[in-house]
Protein backbone atom coordinates (compact mmCIF):
# COMPACT_ATOMS: atom_id res chain seq x y z
CA UNK A 1 0.00 0.00 0.00
CA UNK A 2 1.24 3.48 -0.87
CA UNK A 3 1.54 6.26 1.68
CA UNK A 4 0.05 8.88 -0.63
CA UNK A 5 -1.84 9.45 -3.85
CA UNK A 6 -0.52 11.42 -6.78
CA UNK A 7 -2.29 14.73 -7.53
CA UNK A 8 -0.07 16.42 -10.10
CA UNK A 9 3.32 17.96 -10.84
CA UNK A 10 4.66 21.49 -10.65
CA UNK A 11 6.39 23.17 -13.58
CA UNK A 12 9.68 22.34 -11.87
CA UNK A 13 8.79 18.63 -11.85
CA UNK A 14 7.95 18.43 -8.14
CA UNK A 15 5.26 15.85 -7.40
CA UNK A 16 2.26 16.94 -5.36
CA UNK A 17 0.83 14.10 -3.30
CA UNK A 18 -2.02 13.78 -0.84
CA UNK A 19 -0.74 11.96 2.23
CA UNK A 20 -3.17 9.18 3.15
CA UNK A 21 -2.42 9.61 6.84
CA UNK A 22 -3.45 13.29 6.53
CA UNK A 23 -6.37 12.76 4.17
CA UNK A 24 -8.81 12.80 7.10
CA UNK A 25 -7.78 16.42 7.79
CA UNK A 26 -10.41 17.46 5.23
CA UNK A 27 -10.01 19.63 2.17
CA UNK A 28 -11.35 22.16 -0.30
CA UNK A 29 -11.55 22.08 -4.09
CA UNK A 30 -12.62 25.47 -5.48
CA UNK A 31 -12.71 27.25 -8.78
CA UNK A 32 -14.93 28.83 -11.38
CA UNK A 33 -17.05 26.77 -13.75
CA UNK A 34 -15.02 25.01 -16.44
CA UNK A 35 -11.63 25.33 -14.74
CA UNK A 36 -11.16 21.61 -14.00
CA UNK A 37 -12.69 21.00 -10.56
CA UNK A 38 -14.52 17.85 -11.68
CA UNK A 39 -11.40 16.30 -13.19
CA UNK A 40 -9.44 17.07 -10.01
CA UNK A 41 -12.21 15.50 -7.92
CA UNK A 42 -12.33 12.47 -10.19
CA UNK A 43 -8.58 11.96 -9.93
CA UNK A 44 -8.57 12.19 -6.11
CA UNK A 45 -11.43 9.68 -5.83
CA UNK A 46 -9.65 7.29 -8.21
CA UNK A 47 -6.49 7.47 -6.12
CA UNK A 48 -8.29 6.95 -2.81
CA UNK A 49 -10.34 4.03 -4.13
CA UNK A 50 -7.22 2.35 -5.53
CA UNK A 51 -5.66 2.52 -2.06
CA UNK A 52 -8.71 0.90 -0.43
CA UNK A 53 -10.49 4.04 0.77
CA UNK A 54 -14.30 3.98 0.24
CA UNK A 55 -15.71 7.29 -1.01
CA UNK A 56 -19.03 9.08 -1.17
CA UNK A 57 -19.76 11.84 -3.67
CA UNK A 58 -22.89 13.66 -4.79
CA UNK A 59 -23.10 13.71 -8.59
CA UNK A 60 -24.77 17.04 -9.28
CA UNK A 61 -24.29 17.17 -13.04
CA UNK A 62 -24.33 13.43 -13.73
CA UNK A 63 -20.82 13.24 -15.16
CA UNK A 64 -19.19 11.65 -12.11
CA UNK A 65 -21.02 8.42 -12.93
CA UNK A 66 -18.23 7.93 -15.46
CA UNK A 67 -16.05 6.77 -12.55
CA UNK A 68 -17.68 3.36 -13.02
CA UNK A 69 -16.24 2.92 -16.53
CA UNK A 70 -12.70 2.93 -17.85
CA UNK A 71 -11.83 5.77 -20.20
CA UNK A 72 -11.76 4.94 -23.89
CA UNK A 73 -8.70 5.49 -26.12
CA UNK A 74 -10.98 6.66 -28.89
CA UNK A 75 -12.54 9.42 -26.87
CA UNK A 76 -11.78 12.99 -27.85
CA UNK A 77 -10.06 13.49 -24.51
CA UNK A 78 -7.49 10.76 -25.08
CA UNK A 79 -4.90 12.86 -26.84
CA UNK A 80 -4.86 15.77 -24.32
CA UNK A 81 -4.93 13.33 -21.41
CA UNK A 82 -2.05 11.28 -22.80
CA UNK A 83 -0.13 14.49 -23.45
CA UNK A 84 -0.75 15.71 -19.88
CA UNK A 85 0.32 12.34 -18.43
CA UNK A 86 3.59 12.53 -20.37
CA UNK A 87 4.08 16.18 -19.42
CA UNK A 88 3.84 15.55 -15.69
CA UNK A 89 5.71 12.25 -15.67
CA UNK A 90 2.65 10.11 -14.94
CA UNK A 91 4.34 7.02 -16.35
CA UNK A 92 1.86 4.40 -15.07
CA UNK A 93 -1.19 6.24 -16.35
CA UNK A 94 -3.70 3.96 -18.08
CA UNK A 95 -7.44 3.70 -18.38
CA UNK A 96 -9.21 1.93 -15.51
CA UNK A 97 -12.63 1.75 -13.93
CA UNK A 98 -13.63 1.96 -10.26
CA UNK A 99 -16.04 -0.14 -8.15
CA UNK A 100 -19.19 1.95 -7.93
CA UNK A 101 -22.55 1.83 -6.17
CA UNK A 102 -25.29 4.16 -7.37
CA UNK A 103 -27.76 5.77 -4.96
CA UNK A 104 -30.76 8.01 -5.45
CA UNK A 105 -33.13 9.50 -2.87
CA UNK A 106 -35.94 9.06 -5.39
CA UNK A 107 -34.95 5.49 -6.29
CA UNK A 108 -34.80 6.26 -10.01
CA UNK A 109 -31.07 6.24 -10.87
CA UNK A 110 -29.80 4.13 -8.01
CA UNK A 111 -30.70 2.31 -4.84
CA UNK A 112 -33.15 4.25 -2.66
CA UNK A 113 -31.75 6.00 0.39
CA UNK A 114 -34.08 6.32 3.34
CA UNK A 115 -33.86 7.39 6.91
CA UNK A 116 -36.46 7.72 9.63
CA UNK A 117 -37.90 10.93 11.04
CA UNK A 118 -36.43 10.03 14.44
CA UNK A 119 -32.93 9.60 13.01
CA UNK A 120 -33.15 12.94 11.23
CA UNK A 121 -34.06 14.72 14.48
CA UNK A 122 -35.87 18.04 15.06
CA UNK A 123 -32.89 20.33 14.32
CA UNK A 124 -32.21 19.09 10.80
CA UNK A 125 -35.90 18.61 10.09
CA UNK A 126 -36.63 22.19 11.14
CA UNK A 127 -33.90 23.33 8.75
CA UNK A 128 -35.38 21.21 6.00
CA UNK A 129 -38.87 22.69 6.53
CA UNK A 130 -37.56 26.24 7.05
CA UNK A 131 -39.25 26.60 10.46
CA UNK A 132 -38.78 29.58 12.76
CA UNK A 133 -37.61 29.22 16.38
CA UNK A 134 -41.12 28.96 17.82
CA UNK A 135 -42.16 26.29 15.32
CA UNK A 136 -38.90 24.42 15.87
CA UNK A 137 -39.69 24.40 19.59
CA UNK A 138 -43.11 22.86 18.95
CA UNK A 139 -41.52 20.27 16.67
CA UNK A 140 -39.03 19.41 19.42
CA UNK A 141 -41.92 18.95 21.86
CA UNK A 142 -43.58 16.55 19.41
CA UNK A 143 -40.36 14.50 19.24
CA UNK A 144 -40.07 14.53 23.04
CA UNK A 145 -43.65 13.35 23.56
CA UNK A 146 -43.25 10.62 20.94
CA UNK A 147 -40.06 9.38 22.60
CA UNK A 148 -41.61 9.45 26.09
CA UNK A 149 -44.70 7.54 24.97
CA UNK A 150 -42.82 5.00 22.86
CA UNK A 151 -44.19 6.17 19.51
CA UNK A 152 -41.85 5.51 16.59
CA UNK A 153 -41.54 8.37 14.11
CA UNK A 154 -40.51 6.64 10.91
CA UNK A 155 -42.10 8.52 8.01
CA UNK A 156 -43.96 11.74 7.25
CA UNK A 157 -47.31 10.10 8.05
CA UNK A 158 -46.06 9.36 11.56
CA UNK A 159 -44.96 12.95 12.06
CA UNK A 160 -48.27 14.23 10.68
CA UNK A 161 -50.23 12.02 13.09
CA UNK A 162 -48.02 13.11 15.99
CA UNK A 163 -48.60 16.79 15.20
CA UNK A 164 -52.37 16.23 15.07
CA UNK A 165 -52.20 14.53 18.47
CA UNK A 166 -50.14 17.37 19.92
CA UNK A 167 -52.63 19.90 18.57
CA UNK A 168 -55.48 18.02 20.24
CA UNK A 169 -53.51 17.92 23.53
CA UNK A 170 -52.24 21.49 23.28
CA UNK A 171 -53.55 22.58 26.71
CA UNK A 172 -52.02 19.56 28.45
CA UNK A 173 -48.65 19.82 26.69
CA UNK A 174 -48.41 23.58 27.21
CA UNK A 175 -48.55 23.04 30.97
CA UNK A 176 -45.77 20.44 30.83
CA UNK A 177 -43.42 21.57 28.06
CA UNK A 178 -44.27 25.16 27.21
CA UNK A 179 -46.54 26.86 24.74
CA UNK A 180 -47.93 24.58 22.04
CA UNK A 181 -50.18 26.72 19.88
CA UNK A 182 -52.43 25.25 17.25
CA UNK A 183 -51.20 27.98 14.90
CA UNK A 184 -47.62 26.67 15.15
CA UNK A 185 -48.80 23.10 14.66
CA UNK A 186 -50.69 24.21 11.56
CA UNK A 187 -47.63 26.00 10.18
CA UNK A 188 -45.51 22.85 10.61
CA UNK A 189 -48.17 20.78 8.87
CA UNK A 190 -48.14 23.15 5.92
CA UNK A 191 -44.35 22.82 5.74
CA UNK A 192 -44.79 19.05 5.71
CA UNK A 193 -47.02 19.37 2.66
CA UNK A 194 -44.31 21.37 0.90
CA UNK A 195 -41.73 18.76 1.86
CA UNK A 196 -43.90 16.03 0.36
CA UNK A 197 -44.20 18.02 -2.85
CA UNK A 198 -40.38 18.10 -3.07
CA UNK A 199 -40.22 14.31 -2.80
CA UNK A 200 -39.43 14.17 0.91
CA UNK A 201 -41.80 11.23 1.41
CA UNK A 202 -39.36 9.11 -0.67
CA UNK A 203 -36.57 9.88 1.78
CA UNK A 204 -38.32 9.07 5.07
CA UNK A 205 -39.18 5.48 5.86
CA UNK A 206 -37.73 2.00 6.11
CA UNK A 207 -35.54 0.12 5.45
CA UNK A 208 -33.22 2.87 6.62
CA UNK A 209 -29.73 3.09 5.17
CA UNK A 210 -27.11 0.99 6.95
CA UNK A 211 -23.87 2.96 7.08
CA UNK A 212 -21.92 -0.25 6.68
CA UNK A 213 -23.17 -0.38 3.07
CA UNK A 214 -21.23 2.83 2.42
CA UNK A 215 -17.96 1.47 3.71
CA UNK A 216 -17.11 -1.50 1.54
CA UNK A 217 -14.43 -2.93 -0.72
CA UNK A 218 -14.43 -5.02 -3.85
CA UNK A 219 -12.66 -8.36 -4.31
CA UNK A 220 -9.43 -6.58 -5.23
CA UNK A 221 -9.47 -4.50 -2.04
CA UNK A 222 -10.41 -1.25 -3.79
CA UNK A 223 -12.67 1.12 -1.91
CA UNK A 224 -16.28 1.26 -3.14
CA UNK A 225 -17.22 4.63 -4.65
CA UNK A 226 -20.78 5.58 -3.62
CA UNK A 227 -22.30 8.00 -6.13
CA UNK A 228 -25.49 9.85 -5.25
CA UNK A 229 -27.56 10.90 -8.26
CA UNK A 230 -28.22 14.52 -7.30
CA UNK A 231 -29.30 16.16 -10.55
CA UNK A 232 -33.01 15.93 -9.64
CA UNK A 233 -32.26 16.50 -5.97
CA UNK A 234 -30.72 19.87 -6.81
CA UNK A 235 -34.24 21.17 -7.53
CA UNK A 236 -34.82 20.84 -3.76
CA UNK A 237 -31.67 22.46 -2.35
CA UNK A 238 -32.79 22.28 1.28
CA UNK A 239 -33.44 18.57 0.95
CA UNK A 240 -30.04 18.10 -0.69
CA UNK A 241 -28.15 20.03 1.99
CA UNK A 242 -30.05 18.49 4.88
CA UNK A 243 -29.55 14.98 3.56
CA UNK A 244 -25.80 15.42 3.23
CA UNK A 245 -25.51 16.88 6.71
CA UNK A 246 -27.65 14.06 8.11
CA UNK A 247 -25.44 11.49 6.41
CA UNK A 248 -22.31 13.08 7.85
CA UNK A 249 -23.92 13.25 11.31
CA UNK A 250 -24.91 9.58 11.15
CA UNK A 251 -21.36 8.60 10.22
CA UNK A 252 -20.08 10.61 13.16
CA UNK A 253 -22.48 8.94 15.59
CA UNK A 254 -22.06 5.37 14.37
CA UNK A 255 -18.38 5.07 13.55
CA UNK A 256 -15.95 4.21 16.36
CA UNK A 257 -13.06 6.40 17.39
CA UNK A 258 -9.91 5.46 15.47
CA UNK A 259 -7.70 8.51 16.01
CA UNK A 260 -5.33 8.96 13.06
CA UNK A 261 -5.44 5.81 10.90
CA UNK A 262 -2.95 5.13 8.14
CA UNK A 263 -5.67 5.98 5.64
CA UNK A 264 -9.22 7.30 5.94
CA UNK A 265 -12.09 4.98 6.77
CA UNK A 266 -14.19 7.00 4.31
CA UNK A 267 -13.72 10.10 2.17
CA UNK A 268 -16.81 12.29 1.90
CA UNK A 269 -17.18 14.87 -0.89
CA UNK A 270 -19.69 17.75 -0.72
CA UNK A 271 -20.27 19.05 -4.25
CA UNK A 272 -22.00 22.44 -4.61
CA UNK A 273 -21.08 23.04 -0.97
CA UNK A 274 -22.60 26.52 -0.89
CA UNK A 275 -26.04 24.89 -0.76
CA UNK A 276 -25.16 23.54 2.65
CA UNK A 277 -24.50 26.99 4.07
CA UNK A 278 -26.90 29.32 2.24
CA UNK A 279 -29.34 30.88 4.73
CA UNK A 280 -28.32 28.37 7.38
CA UNK A 281 -29.17 29.48 10.95
CA UNK A 282 -26.43 29.78 13.53
CA UNK A 283 -27.41 26.57 15.31
CA UNK A 284 -27.03 24.62 12.09
CA UNK A 285 -23.65 26.16 11.29
CA UNK A 286 -22.50 25.19 14.78
CA UNK A 287 -23.65 21.63 14.08
CA UNK A 288 -21.74 21.51 10.78
CA UNK A 289 -18.59 22.88 12.41
CA UNK A 290 -18.87 20.37 15.25
CA UNK A 291 -19.28 17.41 12.93
CA UNK A 292 -16.46 18.48 10.59
CA UNK A 293 -14.13 19.16 13.49
CA UNK A 294 -14.80 15.92 15.37
CA UNK A 295 -15.39 13.40 12.59
CA UNK A 296 -11.66 13.43 11.81
CA UNK A 297 -11.15 11.17 14.82
CA UNK A 298 -13.59 8.68 13.26
CA UNK A 299 -11.28 8.39 10.25
CA UNK A 300 -13.54 10.34 7.86
CA UNK A 301 -12.15 12.99 5.55
CA UNK A 302 -14.58 15.69 4.38
CA UNK A 303 -13.96 17.62 1.16
CA UNK A 304 -15.98 20.62 0.02
CA UNK A 305 -16.25 21.39 -3.69
CA UNK A 306 -17.50 24.86 -4.58
CA UNK A 307 -17.04 27.61 -7.14
CA UNK A 308 -16.12 30.27 -4.63
CA UNK A 309 -14.00 29.61 -1.53
CA UNK A 310 -15.86 32.25 0.47
CA UNK A 311 -18.99 30.09 0.20
CA UNK A 312 -17.56 28.08 3.09
CA UNK A 313 -17.86 29.87 6.46
CA UNK A 314 -14.59 30.73 8.18
CA UNK A 315 -15.13 28.46 11.17
CA UNK A 316 -15.57 25.51 8.79
CA UNK A 317 -12.89 26.60 6.31
CA UNK A 318 -10.42 26.71 9.17
CA UNK A 319 -10.71 22.92 9.47
CA UNK A 320 -9.72 22.26 5.84
CA UNK A 321 -6.05 21.36 5.65
CA UNK A 322 -5.74 20.16 2.04
CA UNK A 323 -6.53 22.79 -0.63
CA UNK A 324 -6.77 22.80 -4.40
CA UNK A 325 -7.67 26.17 -5.90
CA UNK A 326 -8.51 26.41 -9.60
CA UNK A 327 -8.89 29.69 -11.45
CA UNK A 328 -11.23 32.44 -10.28
CA UNK A 329 -12.48 35.30 -12.42
CA UNK A 330 -12.20 38.67 -10.68
CA UNK A 331 -14.97 40.38 -12.65
CA UNK A 332 -17.16 41.50 -9.76
CA UNK A 333 -16.44 42.91 -6.28
CA UNK A 334 -17.49 39.56 -4.81
CA UNK A 335 -15.10 37.73 -7.14
CA UNK A 336 -12.29 40.08 -6.15
CA UNK A 337 -13.06 39.45 -2.48
CA UNK A 338 -12.97 35.70 -3.19
CA UNK A 339 -9.55 36.00 -4.84
CA UNK A 340 -8.19 37.96 -1.91
CA UNK A 341 -9.69 35.51 0.59
CA UNK A 342 -8.33 32.48 -1.25
CA UNK A 343 -4.86 34.00 -1.46
CA UNK A 344 -4.80 34.54 2.30
CA UNK A 345 -5.65 30.92 3.11
CA UNK A 346 -2.50 29.42 1.60
CA UNK A 347 0.89 29.04 3.17
CA UNK A 348 2.92 31.72 1.43
CA UNK A 349 5.42 30.91 -1.28
CA UNK A 350 7.86 33.74 -2.05
CA UNK A 351 8.02 32.65 -5.67
CA UNK A 352 4.28 33.00 -6.27
CA UNK A 353 1.95 36.00 -6.17
CA UNK A 354 -1.10 33.98 -5.21
CA UNK A 355 -3.70 36.68 -5.86
CA UNK A 356 -2.41 37.20 -9.38
CA UNK A 357 -1.85 33.52 -10.09
CA UNK A 358 -5.45 32.60 -9.20
CA UNK A 359 -6.73 34.70 -12.09
CA UNK A 360 -4.12 33.36 -14.53
CA UNK A 361 -4.47 29.60 -14.02
CA UNK A 362 -5.21 27.50 -17.10
CA UNK A 363 -7.83 24.74 -17.31
CA UNK A 364 -6.45 21.71 -15.51
CA UNK A 365 -4.00 23.81 -13.50
CA UNK A 366 -4.42 24.72 -9.85
CA UNK A 367 -2.77 26.23 -6.82
CA UNK A 368 -2.16 23.33 -4.45
CA UNK A 369 -1.26 23.20 -0.78
CA UNK A 370 -1.43 19.77 0.85
CA UNK A 371 -0.56 18.65 4.35
CA UNK A 372 2.92 17.18 4.61
CA UNK A 373 3.75 13.98 6.53
CA UNK A 374 4.46 16.04 9.66
CA UNK A 375 1.03 17.69 9.40
CA UNK A 376 2.23 21.13 8.29
CA UNK A 377 0.76 22.62 5.09
CA UNK A 378 3.13 22.73 2.16
CA UNK A 379 3.83 26.13 0.54
CA UNK A 380 1.38 26.83 -2.23
CA UNK A 381 2.52 25.81 -5.72
CA UNK A 382 1.15 25.97 -9.24
CA UNK A 383 0.39 22.40 -10.22
CA UNK A 384 -0.67 20.63 -13.39
CA UNK A 385 -3.40 18.18 -12.30
CA UNK A 386 -3.13 14.57 -13.42
CA UNK A 387 -5.59 13.24 -16.05
CA UNK A 388 -8.32 10.83 -14.88
CA UNK A 389 -8.18 7.13 -15.72
CA UNK A 390 -11.93 6.60 -15.80
CA UNK A 391 -14.46 7.97 -18.25
CA UNK A 392 -14.94 11.73 -18.35
CA UNK A 393 -18.70 12.01 -18.77
CA UNK A 394 -21.80 10.09 -17.68
CA UNK A 395 -22.60 6.42 -18.14
CA UNK A 396 -25.53 5.49 -20.34
CA UNK A 397 -28.89 4.46 -18.94
CA UNK A 398 -28.27 0.83 -19.91
CA UNK A 399 -24.82 0.82 -18.29
CA UNK A 400 -26.23 2.33 -15.11
CA UNK A 401 -28.98 -0.30 -14.99
CA UNK A 402 -26.52 -3.16 -15.32
CA UNK A 403 -24.24 -1.71 -12.64
CA UNK A 404 -27.15 -1.28 -10.23
CA UNK A 405 -28.37 -4.84 -10.75
CA UNK A 406 -24.95 -6.42 -10.30
CA UNK A 407 -23.53 -4.57 -7.30
CA UNK A 408 -23.33 -5.93 -3.76
CA UNK A 409 -26.42 -4.08 -2.48
CA UNK A 410 -28.87 -6.05 -4.60
CA UNK A 411 -32.55 -5.53 -3.73
CA UNK A 412 -31.96 -4.78 -0.06
CA UNK A 413 -33.57 -1.32 -0.19
CA UNK A 414 -35.97 -1.76 -3.09
CA UNK A 415 -39.13 -2.65 -1.10
CA UNK A 416 -40.58 -0.21 1.41
CA UNK A 417 -41.33 -1.61 4.88
CA UNK A 418 -44.27 -0.09 6.76
CA UNK A 419 -44.22 -1.46 10.29
CA UNK A 420 -46.34 -0.37 13.24
CA UNK A 421 -45.34 3.11 14.30
CA UNK A 422 -46.81 6.38 15.58
CA UNK A 423 -49.49 6.68 12.90
CA UNK A 424 -50.88 3.20 13.52
CA UNK A 425 -50.64 3.43 17.31
CA UNK A 426 -52.27 6.84 17.49
CA UNK A 427 -55.02 5.67 15.14
CA UNK A 428 -55.59 2.60 17.31
CA UNK A 429 -55.82 4.79 20.41
CA UNK A 430 -58.22 7.12 18.64
CA UNK A 431 -60.32 4.16 17.50
CA UNK A 432 -60.37 2.75 21.05
CA UNK A 433 -61.37 6.10 22.48
CA UNK A 434 -64.06 6.48 19.82
CA UNK A 435 -65.37 2.97 20.51
CA UNK A 436 -65.36 3.60 24.28
CA UNK A 437 -67.19 6.89 23.78
CA UNK A 438 -69.71 5.20 21.49
CA UNK A 439 -70.25 2.40 24.03
CA UNK A 440 -70.66 4.88 26.88
CA UNK A 441 -73.11 6.87 24.79
CA UNK A 442 -75.04 3.71 23.95
CA UNK A 443 -75.17 2.69 27.62
CA UNK A 444 -76.29 6.17 28.59
CA UNK A 445 -78.99 6.14 25.94
CA UNK A 446 -80.10 2.64 27.05
CA UNK A 447 -80.30 3.79 30.67
CA UNK A 448 -82.31 6.83 29.64
CA UNK A 449 -84.62 4.64 27.53
CA UNK A 450 -85.11 2.20 30.45
CA UNK A 451 -85.88 5.05 32.82
CA UNK A 452 -88.31 6.55 30.34
CA UNK A 453 -89.99 3.14 29.89
CA UNK A 454 -90.26 2.64 33.66
CA UNK A 455 -91.77 6.09 34.01
CA UNK A 456 -94.20 5.35 31.20
CA UNK A 457 -95.10 1.98 32.74
CA UNK A 458 -95.74 3.65 36.11
CA UNK A 459 -97.87 6.30 34.48
CA UNK A 460 -99.81 3.63 32.56
CA UNK A 461 -100.35 1.60 35.76
CA UNK A 462 -101.56 4.67 37.58
CA UNK A 463 -103.90 5.49 34.73
CA UNK A 464 -105.17 1.90 34.74
CA UNK A 465 -105.84 2.09 38.49
CA UNK A 466 -107.64 5.35 38.05
CA UNK A 467 -109.69 3.83 35.25
CA UNK A 468 -110.58 0.80 37.40
CA UNK A 469 -111.71 2.95 40.28
CA UNK A 470 -113.71 5.15 37.95
CA UNK A 471 -115.26 2.07 36.34
CA UNK A 472 -116.24 0.69 39.71
CA UNK A 473 -117.73 4.00 40.71
CA UNK A 474 -119.54 4.22 37.42
CA UNK A 475 -120.83 0.68 37.83
CA UNK A 476 -122.21 1.47 41.29
CA UNK A 477 -124.07 4.49 40.01
CA UNK A 478 -125.63 2.75 37.00
CA UNK A 479 -129.54 2.49 36.79
CA UNK A 480 -129.38 -1.27 37.01
CA UNK A 481 -127.30 -1.22 40.22
CA UNK A 482 -129.63 1.39 41.69
CA UNK A 483 -132.67 -0.77 40.77
CA UNK A 484 -131.12 -3.88 42.25
CA UNK A 485 -130.12 -2.02 45.41
CA UNK A 486 -133.61 -0.59 45.74
CA UNK A 487 -135.21 -3.99 45.15
CA UNK A 488 -132.89 -5.58 47.64
CA UNK A 489 -133.71 -3.01 50.22
CA UNK A 490 -137.41 -3.37 49.58
CA UNK A 491 -137.20 -7.13 49.84
CA UNK A 492 -135.18 -6.85 52.98
CA UNK A 493 -137.76 -4.55 54.52
CA UNK A 494 -140.66 -6.88 53.57
CA UNK A 495 -138.91 -9.97 54.88
CA UNK A 496 -138.05 -8.13 58.03
CA UNK A 497 -141.58 -7.13 58.67
CA UNK A 498 -142.85 -10.62 58.02
CA UNK A 499 -140.29 -12.22 60.31
CA UNK A 500 -141.00 -9.68 62.97
CA UNK A 501 -144.69 -10.41 62.83
CA UNK A 502 -144.08 -14.13 63.15
CA UNK A 503 -141.70 -13.70 66.04
CA UNK A 504 -144.05 -11.32 67.75
CA UNK A 505 -146.83 -13.78 67.52
CA UNK A 506 -144.72 -16.52 68.86
CA UNK A 507 -143.34 -14.50 71.72
CA UNK A 508 -146.06 -12.14 72.59
CA UNK A 509 -149.01 -13.84 71.04
CA UNK A 510 -149.78 -10.89 68.90
CA UNK A 511 -148.27 -9.12 65.92
CA UNK A 512 -148.99 -5.74 67.26
CA UNK A 513 -147.78 -3.74 70.13
CA UNK A 514 -144.44 -3.06 71.61
CA UNK A 515 -143.09 -6.55 71.15
CA UNK A 516 -143.61 -6.52 67.43
CA UNK A 517 -141.92 -3.15 67.09
CA UNK A 518 -138.84 -4.36 68.99
CA UNK A 519 -138.56 -7.48 66.90
CA UNK A 520 -138.88 -5.52 63.64
CA UNK A 521 -136.17 -3.10 64.78
CA UNK A 522 -133.72 -5.89 65.57
CA UNK A 523 -134.39 -7.84 62.43
CA UNK A 524 -134.33 -4.74 60.27
CA UNK A 525 -130.90 -3.81 61.67
CA UNK A 526 -129.62 -7.30 60.90
CA UNK A 527 -130.81 -7.14 57.32
CA UNK A 528 -129.38 -3.66 56.85
CA UNK A 529 -126.05 -4.87 58.20
CA UNK A 530 -125.95 -7.38 55.41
Amino acid sequence: MADSIFIGTTAAGERQELQLKRANRHGLIAGATGTGKTVTLQGIIEGLSAEGVPCFVADVKGDLSGLAMAGAPTAKTHEPFAKRAAEIGYSDWSYADNPVQFWDLFGEQGHPIRTTISEMGPLLLARLMDLNEVQEGVLTIAFTVADKEGLLLLDLDDLQAMLVACGARADELTTTYGNVSKQSVGAIQRSLLQLRSQGGDHFFGEPALAMSDFIGHDDAGRGIVNILAADKLMASPKLYATFLLWLLSELFEQLPEVGDPDKPVLAFFFDEAHLLFDDAPGALLDKIEQVVRLIRSKGVGVYFITQNPIDVPDKVAGQLGNRVQHALRAFTPRDQAAVKSAAQTFRANPDIDVATAITELKVGEALVSLLQPDGAPAPVTRTLIKPPRSRVGPVTKVERGVLIQTDAIGSKYDTVIDRESAEELLKAKADEASAAAAEAKAQDEAAKAAAAKAKEDARAAKEAERARIAAEREAKNSPWNRAVTSATRSASSAVGRQVATQVSKAVFGSSRGVGASIVRGILGGLFRGR
